[in-house]
């Protein structure tokens, strides 16, 4: 009888993903770089309006300011001080189509540390072939 040995390599990769802590200080670190990349129109302003991040009257505020996007994405921002609105802040973003922010934001801003491991498994002596 043929003995054989084999080795499995399984590769894992451990991300360090953001606390909810983590969440609302990336917001507030990165805010300058997050008025650039967020779409303020286009479903997000009614995305936190029914979440209850937004009153009517902010929305109102923002949504008809005629500044620029990005002043507009500010006045989001500026309004965002608990961990609740900011989780609900990030599912309203990845409603939107907007997940490549979502990523800057829990990854600080593509700072996210993270680890490959590789473990290997012996089977070794096991009989192949006919008995």
């Amino acid at each position: 009888m043929q003995y054989c040995t084999t080795y499995f390599s399984i590769e894992l990769c451990l991300v360090f993903l953001a606390s909810a802590y983590d969440i609302l200080a990336n917001i507030t670190r990165l805010k300058s770089a997050l008025e650039n990349i967020i779409e303020p129109d286009f479903g997000l302003l009614e995305q936190l309006l029914g979440m209850g991040v937004l009153t009517r009257r902010q929305y109102d505020d923002i949504r008809y300011d005629n500044r620029a996007p990005y002043r507009r994405s500010e006045a989001v921002l500026d309004l965002l001080e608990t961990d609740d609105q900011c989780h609900k802040f990030v599912k309203a973003l990845q409603q939107t189509g907007q997940q490549h922010v979502v990523n800057y934001i829990t990854q600080n801003g593509g700072q996210q540390h993270y680890c490959m491991v590789t473990y290997q498994l012996l089977v070794t002596d096991y009989p192949v072939g006919t008995s």
